[in-house]
């Protein structure tokens, strides 16, 4: 049994990683041949992106009854089959219509393959002490699917072109995905709690608490990700500085998970997420008054990087350690449609405010989520 637990974990690990490789980061390097062969603007491609994030939030309520209904094992690989063919759909669109129609088959495939399915997986086949673990594992790998998958689409742009390159990443996408969630998953059934259960959670302040913390945070984050290259050239610092910093972050993110997870032996995981999310706040404050500098702007983007990934794994485990893990999905998937839609919009929003308020008053703003989502997380410990 153990063996097989493993051999589910190195899978997930595997087609996480390839997920959001070519389901997510690719499309950053595919924006700019798109807008020209599309003949339309940035900003008409990227909503193509924001739309399948956004369908992937609306869906994940419902993919998450599913996987609490019927395991996750022919969820997944029929998601993983649907995003290989949407790439290979991808590959052959000649308008903005195709493209969105296509992104939107991209978001479905995302709430059916990634890390809110992949994650019901683990909870349900590992108990308390082993499931951090586990956890780590599968995040600790996909965490290098930005450094793995943006150079190598790049590579393939290069020498094939962007048609070519998503026929390769859908193909190779469906040849190791499919075959993987098919053999390796294993659907575990549990004795479903009482009629209301998940009615009463979802009613609770602990819950709402939950919401509002990942919510604030993730927000934070996205708009970090989305805007940091273009602030630290508005700071001064040459294009090559400024995406050689932000590729810090992935790297980063892994050590704050490693981080995380060692301290939640000691300490309860809600405090050292706080704790990490207020360090975050204090990055993104520090970043407009030291940011002008090499050494101020590595070490904001420092602090704030060690709690890029700290999210991912705390959420997933404090709705375990609190909740019957037999409706996991269920409330993961109502979780992650309001911090869905905040990391799909807050990004939006922030660069509509740089242009009218300054960089500087998105800093405070990200800041102030940050320290939000900490707050929220004291509270939570405290009632919980």
């Amino acid at each position: 049994m153990i063996a097989r637990n493993g051999q589910m974990v190195a899978a997930l690990a595997v087609t996480q990683t390839a997920g959001y490789g070519v389901l997510y980061y690719a499309f950053s390097v595919f924006l700019q041949p798109m807008r020209v062969e599309l003949r339309a603007s940035i900003t008409q491609v990227a909503g193509a992106l924001t739309l399948a994030v956004l369908v992937s939030g609306l869906v994940a309520p419902l993919v998450g009854r599913m996987l609490d209904a019927r395991g996750g094992r022919a969820l997944m690989t029929v998601g993983s089959l649907l995003g290989a063919l949407a790439l290979l759909a991808w590959s052959r669109v000649g308008s903005l219509v195709q493209l969105y129609l296509v992104l939107a088959a991209v978001g479905l495939s995302s709430a059916m393959v990634l890390y809110e399915a992949a994650f019901a997986v683990v909870v349900a086949w590992y108990d308390t002490a082993r499931r951090a673990r586990a956890l780590l594992a599968v995040t600790i790998v996909a965490g290098f699917a930005s450094s793995v998958f943006m150079p190598l689409t790049g590579l393939l742009v290069d020498r094939y072109g962007w048609r070519s390159a998503l026929v390769v990443l859908g193909l190779g996408y469906g040849l190791v995905a499919v075959p993987l969630h098919w053999l390796t998953l294993r659907d575990r059934t549990s004795v479903a709690p009482e009629p209301g259960y998940v009615r009463g959670a979802l009613r609770e302040r602990p819950f709402w608490l939950l919401a509002a913390a990942f919510l604030s945070q993730t927000g934070a984050v996205a708009v970090i990700g989305v805007l940091l290259v273009t602030y630290l050239i508005v700071l001064g610092h040459s294009a090559l500085f400024a995406a050689t910093v932000a590729g810090l972050l992935g790297v980063l993110s892994v050590t704050g998970r490693l981080v995380t997870t060692g301290l939640q032996a000691r300490w309860p995981t809600a405090l050292v997420a706080a704790a990490v999310f207020a360090l975050q706040g204090v990055a993104a404050a520090l970043l407009p008054l030291v940011g002008h500098t090499v050494a101020g702007a590595i070490g904001a983007v420092t602090l704030f990087g060690l709690g890029f990934g700290v999210g991912t794994l705390a959420r997933p485990a404090l709705l375990a350690d609190r909740y019957d893990t037999a409706v996991y999905a269920t409330l993961s998937g109502a979780l992650a449609l309001p911090i869905t839609v905040s990391k799909a919009v807050a990004p939006l929003v922030a660069a509509a405010g740089a242009q009218v308020f300054g960089y500087p008053a998105v800093m405070a703003g990200v800041c102030a989520a940050c320290l939000a989502g900490a707050t929220c997380l004291v509270g939570y410990e405290r009632v919980a």
